[in-house]
């Protein structure tokens, strides 16, 4: 498992605005990444994940805030996000704030919010895929160019 204790851990990481990872990570630090969460053959565990894109087989978080969420299962205390694709469940504890919400297979179980409830937002927000933006992460200034 690849544990990741600090922000700079995590962007070291990161090539091309990619943050590969195979295996099971765990973050025991909240992140803030301006790139996209790929995970091969396991399962994320953390308290914050910021990001735009999240492609994992089950997401167990705290908060999640992403552009897109494609996961085998989720499990978290707030989702917000664009579009999300689940396989079978999903569960958040506070609340789901999306454009979309589905399941990508024929069995699956509505989602769940044990203590609020899924928010549908009327129109989807403007993308901002090519902008270019100023980042500070830990008192440093990053230019980078959303993909």
């Amino acid at each position: 498992m690849k544990i990741y204790k600090t922000q700079q851990e995590v962007e070291k990481d990161i090539k091309n605005y990619m943050l590969i990872i195979e295996g099971d990570v765990k973050f025991e630090c909240s992140i803030f990444i301006n790139a996209n969460i790929k995970v091969f053959c396991g399962n994320i565990t953390a308290r914050d994940i910021t990001a735009w894109d999240i492609n994992a087989w089950d997401i167990n978080a705290r908060n999640i805030t992403a552009g897109d969420i494609t996961a085998g299962d989720i499990t978290a205390r707030d989702i917000t996000a664009r579009k999300i694709l689940y396989y079978a469940f999903c569960c958040v504890y506070k609340s789901i704030k999306c454009f979309s919400i589905k399941a990508k297979r024929e069995i699956y179980k509505e989602p769940i919010c044990l203590e609020g409830k899924i928010e549908y937002k009327e129109t989807e927000e403007k993308s901002l895929v090519g902008e270019e933006v100023e980042v500070k992460i830990a008192g440093k200034t990053y230019k980078a160019k959303i993909i």
